[in-house]
Protein backbone atom coordinates (compact mmCIF):
# COMPACT_ATOMS: atom_id res chain seq x y z
CA UNK A 1 0.00 0.00 0.00
CA UNK A 2 1.25 3.63 -0.54
CA UNK A 3 0.46 6.77 1.66
CA UNK A 4 -0.70 9.37 -0.22
CA UNK A 5 0.59 12.66 1.18
CA UNK A 6 -1.07 16.20 1.33
CA UNK A 7 0.61 19.45 0.70
CA UNK A 8 -0.67 22.60 1.94
CA UNK A 9 -1.08 24.84 -0.65
CA UNK A 10 -2.27 28.36 -0.18
CA UNK A 11 -4.91 28.48 -3.58
CA UNK A 12 -3.44 31.94 -5.09
CA UNK A 13 0.10 31.62 -4.48
CA UNK A 14 2.63 29.28 -4.94
CA UNK A 15 4.35 27.57 -1.68
CA UNK A 16 7.89 28.82 -2.66
CA UNK A 17 6.15 32.00 -2.76
CA UNK A 18 5.62 31.34 1.53
CA UNK A 19 8.80 32.78 3.78
CA UNK A 20 8.86 31.97 7.60
CA UNK A 21 8.72 35.62 8.29
CA UNK A 22 5.06 35.27 6.91
CA UNK A 23 4.61 31.97 8.54
CA UNK A 24 5.66 33.46 11.92
CA UNK A 25 3.57 36.49 11.41
CA UNK A 26 0.39 34.51 10.48
CA UNK A 27 0.56 32.84 13.46
CA UNK A 28 1.35 34.97 15.75
CA UNK A 29 -1.70 36.81 14.66
CA UNK A 30 -3.63 34.45 14.78
CA UNK A 31 -2.73 33.41 18.21
CA UNK A 32 -3.18 37.06 19.71
CA UNK A 33 -6.52 37.06 18.17
CA UNK A 34 -7.83 33.90 19.80
CA UNK A 35 -6.71 35.08 22.89
CA UNK A 36 -8.39 38.54 22.26
CA UNK A 37 -11.73 36.95 21.52
CA UNK A 38 -11.77 34.02 24.18
CA UNK A 39 -10.25 35.43 27.34
CA UNK A 40 -12.23 38.15 28.02
CA UNK A 41 -15.58 36.57 27.28
CA UNK A 42 -14.68 33.59 29.47
CA UNK A 43 -13.36 35.95 32.39
CA UNK A 44 -16.58 37.94 32.19
CA UNK A 45 -18.93 34.63 32.18
CA UNK A 46 -16.62 32.94 34.96
CA UNK A 47 -16.26 36.40 37.46
CA UNK A 48 -20.68 36.69 37.04
CA UNK A 49 -21.00 32.92 37.63
CA UNK A 50 -18.81 32.83 40.53
CA UNK A 51 -19.88 35.94 42.12
CA UNK A 52 -23.20 35.87 41.38
CA UNK A 53 -24.14 32.37 41.17
CA UNK A 54 -26.50 33.39 37.61
CA UNK A 55 -25.56 31.10 35.15
CA UNK A 56 -28.10 32.67 32.33
CA UNK A 57 -26.99 36.40 33.10
CA UNK A 58 -23.50 35.21 32.79
CA UNK A 59 -23.78 33.62 29.58
CA UNK A 60 -25.52 36.09 28.23
CA UNK A 61 -23.20 39.01 28.91
CA UNK A 62 -20.10 36.75 27.95
CA UNK A 63 -21.69 35.62 24.57
CA UNK A 64 -22.17 39.58 23.68
CA UNK A 65 -19.06 40.35 24.75
CA UNK A 66 -17.49 37.53 22.41
CA UNK A 67 -19.55 39.00 19.78
CA UNK A 68 -19.07 42.50 19.76
CA UNK A 69 -15.38 41.85 20.16
CA UNK A 70 -15.47 39.07 16.90
CA UNK A 71 -17.80 42.43 15.08
CA UNK A 72 -14.10 44.51 15.50
CA UNK A 73 -12.34 41.43 14.80
CA UNK A 74 -11.02 43.22 11.11
CA UNK A 75 -9.57 46.51 12.73
CA UNK A 76 -7.79 44.62 15.61
CA UNK A 77 -6.14 42.16 12.90
CA UNK A 78 -4.64 44.89 10.62
CA UNK A 79 -3.56 46.74 14.02
CA UNK A 80 -1.69 43.81 14.75
CA UNK A 81 -0.19 43.19 11.47
CA UNK A 82 0.73 46.10 11.02
CA UNK A 83 2.73 46.05 14.60
CA UNK A 84 4.63 43.30 13.11
CA UNK A 85 5.49 44.95 10.09
CA UNK A 86 7.27 47.60 11.81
Amino acid sequence: MSKTSVKFQFPCQKTENVTPDIMIKMVSTSVILALLFTVPALGIFLGIYWHTDNLMMGIIIGFTVHFITLGFSHPISQSISSFFDS
